[in-house]
């Protein structure tokens, strides 16, 4: 394995791939959409009068897999990029696409994100002050550096940042040291090898999955949105999933035998989600009345449910997506835009729908796709007429 030259540098574009990632993206405007409905109040910025036990099913089993299968694909298209140009191009535009945004976005989001909080806690006292909302968003720029993603959805971008910091480093003593190079090439082509070989791919990659599960905080995915300090246990799974996406763009027979996995397979992975279901429930009363076992079994189930659904996600897209659609590739160069801006305006529609007396599928659906209307129409308006294009909207012959 070399880090730098695979071995499919002209190998064709995957188009399902990135129906795929916009999938993940787009999952995560539902994911947060939905976040009112729960049948408890969670600390979300508010709670609509109409709730759902099966919001609390959505959740548990979207926000296991749609982060990871996007770090995961983020890695792939990273190594793509490496490939196709050079390490100088790829550190170019990382610090485009991701530092430009990071940085934009916390001055352009956070004070709409926090009046959309404060909004959501007076709608719920039923005394709603727009001016006093927003006078609290701009207070917050006094209050750099600390609480930098406090409220906010771009500890993504922050992850994404490290990890391509990561790689690129990696990649540059790699190629000053090239007797450890060659060591560390003939072990992964082993590694790989063996990997390449095994009927039951899955179960290589759930012990590690499940150990870092396992060390987080919360029974399941923790989010990392409380300081710049990386959390260690989400940073370890976001580098496992971008590093086997690395792997999937080294050896493309790797990925050919993940999305093509047979029928039973399929059908077992279909199930995972109800095991995992069913460990959570142990979570206020452990089995064994052993609280950290109960926890490592919760954990495996929760990382076999993760890699499942990534898998057939991955198959699934194969399946619909293979040929080029003019559909599907807007979308898929929209949704890095859509899911960067979608946040405010989900929260902002939300408290307006909390006290509607409409059914709570019902306002889910309309949020969700006011959300992406709306982003859409500043898409069309503001971004592909702009010089900031160059950040949001892909550059095909490279990415």
């Amino acid at each position: 394995m070399n880090i730098k030259h695979s071995t499919n540098h002209n190998s064709p574009r995957l188009h399902y791939l990135d129906a795929v990632r916009a999938f993940a993206l787009l999952l995560g405007i539902v994911f947060h959409a939905s976040l009112s409905f729960m049948p408890i109040f969670i600390g979300w910025a508010v709670m609509d009068i109409s709730t759902s036990d099966f919001v609390t099913y959505f959740i548990h089993l979207s926000h296991s897999f749609r982060m990871p299968l996007f770090f995961m694909l983020a890695g792939f298209f990273s190594h793509m990029a490496i490939n196709k140009t050079t390490l100088q191009h790829f550190v170019h535009s990382r610090l485009i696409r991701l530092v430009m945004p990071f940085v934009i976005g916390w001055f352009l989001l956070r004070p709409l994100l926090v009046a959309g909080w404060v909004l959501g806690a007076d709608s719920m006292k039923g005394d709603v002050d727009y001016l006093n909302a927003l006078n609290q968003a701009f207070n917050t720029f006094y209050e750099l550096p600390s609480n930098l993603l406090i409220g906010t959805h771009l500890w993504f971008l922050y992850y994404l940042i490290l990890l391509s910091a990561c790689l690129t480093i990696g990649i540059v003593l790699f190629n000053k040291m090239p007797i450890v190079a060659k060591s560390l090439t003939q072990r992964c082509n082993r590694l790989l090898s063996t990997v390449e070989h095994n009927p039951w791919i899955l179960s290589l990659l759930l012990f590690p999955t499940a150990t870092v599960l396992w060390l987080m905080n919360a029974w399941g995915l923790d989010t990392p949105d409380k300081s710049l300090m990386p959390n260690w246990p989400v940073f370890g799974l976001y580098a496992l999933f971008f590093g086997f996406g690395i792997m999937l763009h080294n050896k493309p027979i790797l990925l050919e035998k993940i999305v093509n996995v047979g029928k039973a397979k399929l059908c077992f992975m279909l199930v995972t989600p109800l095991l995992s279901l069913w460990l959570a429930s142990f979570e206020a009363n452990p089995i064994f009345g052993n609280y950290s076992l109960t926890k490592l079994v919760f954990s495996f189930g929760y990382a076999l449910m993760m890699w499942s659904l990534i898998i057939l996600s991955l198959n699934l897209g194969k399946a619909i997506f293979t040929k080029p659609n003019k559909v599907v590739r807007y979308f898929a160069d929209a949704s890095f835009w859509l899911y960067f801006i979608h946040l405010p305006i989900v929260i902002f529609l939300q408290v307006a729908f909390a006290e509607l007396e409409i059914y709570w599928l019902l306002k889910l659906l309309f949020i969700s796709l006011l959300t992406v209307a709306i982003s859409l129409v500043l898409y069309e308006l503001i971004i592909k007429t702009t010089w900031v294009k160059r950040i949001f909207i892909p550059i095909k012959k490279n990415i």
